[in-house]
């Protein structure tokens, strides 16, 4: 299986995201999570090539449906959702594009 471009991954199955940039992850742009939030533990948020720490809006978002909020570069992300996964955690990943 092969993805393109920003992804959400999530225990329902992998869906496209529209966002670029790590400044550009808002609650409104996690709305998909939010809606899952039940079934998550954890959202791993990879920014891209480099760490872009997420705003307090979006802290305080996932604090209010008690998903715990890691964002770190989307390598990292990626490496770490597999392993969180392959444990048998819930966990999802909200994860940049790097190219």
């Amino acid at each position: 299986m092969s993805h393109r471009g920003s992804l959400l991954c999530l225990p329902s199955g992998i869906y496209g995201w529209d966002v670029r940039a790590g400044d550009a992850v808002s609650a409104a742009a996690l709305e998909r999570v939010f809606a899952e939030a039940g079934e998550i533990d954890q959202l791993l948020l990879g920014t891209g090539r480099g760490l872009d720490f997420p705003s307090e809006a979006l802290r305080f978002a996932c604090r209010d449906v008690a998903i715990g909020l890691e964002a770190m570069s989307t390598g990292a992300a990626i490496r770490t959702y597999n392993i969180l996964l392959g444990e048998g955690r819930r966990v999802a990943a909200a994860l940049i594009a790097t190219e």
